[in-house]
């Protein structure tokens, strides 16, 4: 899939944090959806880039929802792959793949008592339906065949490598837990067996 533009855009998070990224469009995703690519610190010097695939979350990414770890992880991915010279794919799969109404939707079955997936499930949908067809095109527009991967979820390192990327480590993120999260994040770990080293409770 051919590159469309390439951009320079400064970023400034609420912490103070500053890097530049060059934000990459592509044409033709299988998908059609409008993905992007943000390049971030020396990709040639790091041979095999540090790749984040980062799933869109309004609530989180933009409102700093307390209910999600999506935008701790998006800060401290930047950063990461700012230091070591990689992509942060941001990727337009709201809600694991079922929408913002649905997400929403799913939050209030949880205020009710149902985890994050059996919400899903009770909505009609699957516990994950994110596809990354899309980003495995953009990874080999942007020249990376090979990558190493930041991320807690073993779906997308499987799927990726079954879409002939490969990925060469995985590095997990961060754990970003607070009071408010922690259930979400345990059901995580219970149901798609995310790499989240969770403290017992007390």
């Amino acid at each position: 899939m051919p590159v469309r533009t390439r951009v320079t855009v400064p970023l400034e998070f609420p912490d103070g944090y500053r890097t530049t990224a060059e934000v990459i469009t592509f044409t033709g995703l299988a998908d059609g959806k409008e993905h992007l690519a943000l390049a971030l610190g020396d990709i040639a010097e790091s041979g095999v880039p540090l790749v984040r695939m980062h799933s869109e979350c309004m609530t989180g990414d933009v409102f700093g929802s307390q209910r999600c770890d999506c935008g701790p992880q998006l800060r401290e991915a930047v950063e990461q792959i700012a230091e070591t010279g990689g992509y942060l794919l941001y990727l337009r799969q709201e809600g694991r793949g079922i929408g913002l109404y649905a997400k929403l939707d799913a939050y209030a079955l949880q205020d009710l008592g149902m985890d994050t997936y059996e919400a899903n499930r009770a909505l009609g949908h699957g516990d994950d339906e994110r596809d990354y067809t899309a980003a495995a095109q953009m990874l080999q527009a942007l020249g990376a065949p090979a990558v190493d991967l930041l991320t807690n979820n073993p779906d997308k390192s499987r799927q990726l490598r079954e879409l002939g990327v490969e990925v060469r480590a995985v590095r997990r993120t961060g754990v970003h837990a607070s009071p408010v999260n922690v259930r979400y994040l345990q059901a995580k770990v219970t149901h798609t067996q995310h790499t989240i080293d969770l403290a017992p409770a007390s």
